[in-house]
This record gives structure tokens, sequence and C-alpha cells, in this order.
């Protein structure tokens, strides 16, 4: 699994400042203001600080831009990586910064000075996050890594602030591994193995097999991968850490390891990208290992289903009924609508079992909301305005782009069925909204639920602020903040 950066907080020292190899990175402010730091580097540069400040282009540097200035003269470091934060700088602007950073670094040894230490945790957050390779299948060894330290006044006071952000990156990485594993290497198996692995951290994990599944009655979950020869599972996630006996937050996850479409086979172009088809079991598991990294007080549940999708002679037909563990039927018209098929399952018995306060499931459900929202965006389905509010704030918080879509009888009506009590798809209109209506009639009526797609978020084509391209670990931080705004305390 991919670790996090090494980040190290120490004391300030202006003179150590002229004898560090490789980077040197100081902050400024768009106004033209340095700090006793950045003085020291401008002095030993012969003005060379001052002069890129007093230039057109530094006005041209946006709040948690960075600029780099090469071979500076009477140092001993190769660059000077000049960091443009406002006074009263946001958190995003901070992140952006340390993200900023760990692009320019490379694998280069990195002294950042920081006069003061407002939001210092947030840049050292930017730069764990944005400093993720996924290489682990790559035969090249790879190039080590330099050692990143923080320079500040009060670097206790620093790493106390840092260290809950840290196990946030951890968790996000955790998830962004997950997702960008290929099949024959993540199959359920594998998975459900990695998640055991987090009872060291203090979660009780228990995994269900076929035979404990069929027990329980969870068809529509077995009906997805009886066309495979990896075997469908469901994996339990327990974190106690808030009063004993209170109902937990319930965070249910898709994990289709591979979706091929099954009977309903998608198209030959791109199918590849379908290794992330089990994103939202990603999600949960990320943000379960954050939430144990932290010692969150609150209790928390995850559950994820996985299955792969997989055309055989044992796989389901389109036109097959299959009855829920609920005990309602579901007429199967496109084996490639699967994910609501693993979800409903596992979100009866979260019900049935917890009794949780509160239920969020995620899955890279429909490509129906990427036409919608696009890859900004996860789509926001609930039956409590509430705690959807509440998600909204989080992902805000976060940056993590949300947008609420509507539910309704019209779309539910959408999945009547001429031989079953649904279908398990309404047709191409509204199609991740007819989804969502699918999952709902699963949703007990006491249960306050939202359901994430986040199909067009999990993995992307290009970077973002704080990832390369590929998966994100959509969902981990505004999870967490969540979990820390409503259920701890």
């Amino acid at each position: 699994m991919t670790d996090l950066t090494p980040i190290t907080f120490i004391e300030t020292d202006i003179d150590a400042l002229a004898g560090h190899e490789g980077r040197v990175a100081v902050v400024v402010s768009p106004e033209g203001r340095m700090g006793q730091s950045a003085r020291r580097v401008n002095r030993l540069t012969k003005g060379a600080v001052q002069r890129f400040m007093d230039s057109d282009a530094f006005g041209k540097v946006k709040p948690g831009g960075v600029t780099s200035m090469a071979w500076p003269v009477g140092m001993a470091a190769h660059a000077v990586d000049v960091v443009c934060l406002p006074r009263n700088h946001s958190v995003e602007d901070a992140r952006k910064a340390g993200a900023a950073l760990a692009k320019l670094r490379g694998s280069d040894n990195l002294l950042l000075a920081v006069d003061g230490t407002r939001r210092v945790a947030d840049v050292a957050f930017g730069l764990a996050m944005r400093d993720y390779t996924f290489d682990v299948h790559k035969t090249a060894s790879a190039e080590q890594s330099g050692s990143v330290h923080v320079m500040c006044s009060k670097p206790q006071d620093a790493t106390a602030a840092a260290d809950p952000l840290l196990a946030i990156a951890s968790g996000v990485f955790f998830t962004r591994d997950l997702v960008n594993e290929p099949a024959n290497v993540l199959t359920t198996t594998d998975f459900a193995d990695r998640l055991v692995e987090l009872s060291s951290l203090g979660v009780a994990v228990e995994v269900l097999d076929e035979d404990e599944l069929a027990k329980l009655g969870m068809r529509t979950l077995l009906c997805v991968g009886q066309g495979s020869d990896s075997p469908s599972k469901v994996v339990v996630m327990q974190w106690n850490g808030g009063v004993h006996d209170a109902a937990p937050l319930a965070l249910v996850g898709k994990g289709v390891v591979f979706d091929t479409g099954g009977i309903s086979l998608k198209p030959a172009g791109g199918m590849e990208d379908m290794t992330m088809d089990m994103g939202g079991a990603g999600v949960v598991a990320g943000t379960m290992k954050a939430l144990a990294l932290r010692k969150a007080k609150a209790n928390v549940v995850g559950l994820v289903g996985l299955v792969e999708n997989m055309p055989s002679g044992n796989a389901t037909r389109p036109g097959d009924v299959v009855t829920s563990m609920k005990g309602d039927t579901v007429e199967v018209i496109n084996t490639d609508a699967e994910g609501r098929l693993v979800l409903c399952d596992v979100m009866w018995y979260a019900q049935e079992r917890f009794k949780p306060a509160g239920m969020i499931d995620l899955a890279t459900l429909t490509g129906a909301i990427i036409i919608g929202l696009g890859h900004e965006n996860a789509g926001v389905f609930s039956n409590n305005d509430g705690l959807c509010n509440a998600f909204l704030k989080s992902a805000a918080a976060e940056n993590e782009g949300a947008w609420r879509m509507p539910l309704g009888q019209a779309y539910d009506d959408l999945l009547k069925s001429r031989i079953a009590d649904m279908k398990n798809i309404g047709g191409r209109p509204a199609g991740s909204v007819t989804a969502a209506q699918f999952l709902q009639r699963f949703v007990k009526p006491e249960t306050p639920w939202i359901h994430l797609d986040i199909a067009g978020v999990a993995s992307v084509k290009s970077d973002t602020a704080l990832a390369p391209k590929g998966a994100t670990g959509w969902g981990v931080m505004a999870l967490n903040r969540l979990v820390a705004d409503i259920y701890e305390g």
C-alpha cells in the first residue's frame, strides 16, 4: 500500500536555510509582505525574492500558487520555491500551496520555512495528499523520495494539528490504492483480506461468505456474482469510539471489483476502467481507516458488498426474477444495473442488524450522473433534509463537489414490473434518479438516508487540486468531517 510522505515539524532556525541542500520554500503575501524566513532567504540570494515580487510575473500568481527560482546564489539549495499566501488565507489556499509544493519537489529534500503556525497543518496536508504515486506494478525501481521538513515557531502545536489531517490522508490513500488496483489483483478475496488488516487499528472486522449470505437471504447480491469464479462476500467493519450502545452511522459501499455488465455485456471500449466499480466500497474502507487512525469519538459501521459481475453459463440472465433479503422480488431487466442489486441487500442487512442513526450508501452507480454533473460533483439523493444538508455542508468545507438531486413518486413509478414487485431499471430518462428510487425502496421510513452516486468523481482522467489522475479518494474527507461535526461528542 502507498505510504504517506513523512513530514517532520522543526523549530525555526534562520541560519539553517543557507545550508539546506535540496529545495527551500518560503511564504510571501500577494501584497508583497515577507516574514522573517523569507527576508533571510532574500538577503542570502542578494534580493532575488524581492525582485521576483516586484515583477509582473508575481502579480499573476494566484493564492496558493508557487513559483520556483532555480540555483539561487548564496544558498546550498538548488531551488527556492516562493509560496503565495494571503495573510488571512483560506484552508483551500493553504492546501493548494502544499499540493503545488509536492508537484514541484519530486523526490527532492524540501525545507518549508513558515513564520507562525496558522494553517501550517493544512499546507502539510495538501503536500501529503498530492505526493501520491501508484506505481506498485511498474518493474522499474521507484526513485527514493526525499525528506520533508516544515520549519515553524511552534512545531509541537503544528504536529498536534497535522496528525488528525494526516490520518485522513492515510485513509484517502487507502481508497486510492483500492480503486487503482487491477481486478486480477484486487479480487473479492484480496479486498476482504485488506479490510481484515484494519483490525490492527481497532476496527472489528467480519467477513460473511456466500453460505452465510444465502442463509440471510441476500439473493439479489448473490445473483450479481454467480457468473464469476470469485466468491461474493460482505465485509462488516465496526468502529466503536463513541458512547456505548449508541446507534451508529452506517456507511454502505458498492464493491463490484470488475463489471463486465454480465450477460448485458458492456462495449469493449473503456471496459478496462471498470476496475474502479468498487469505488463506493473503497471510500467506505478509507473512511473507516481514517476514523480509526484519528480515534474518532463516534460509532460508525462500514459494510461493503464485494462481487464480480461476469458472463458465464451460471450468470443471471435478463428476465430472471430474484428475491431480496427484504423479501421483495426484482425482475432483472439489465444485468449491467447490478450495483443497486448489491446495495439493496447490504442496506437492508445494515438496518436490520444495527438500527443505525443514519445510513449513507456510496456507489459508482450510473453513467447518467456523469452526463448530468460531469466529473465535478457527486449526485446526492436523500429522504432527510437535515442529514442531507449536513453532508452538503461537510462536502463544501472539504471542497469535494456534491449536488443534491430530486426524488419523487413519478420516478418511482418507472420501476413497475409486470411479473415482479419491481424492475431493476426504469429506462434511459433520469437514470440516476430511478436508480436512487430503487434503493429508497430498501430504506426503512425511520432511517435518515443519503445515496451518493460517485461515478463521475471516484476516478478521473486529469489531475485535481490534491490528486494526480486516476483514483481521487473523493468522499473520505467529507464523510470524516460529517462524523466529526454531527456524530462525535
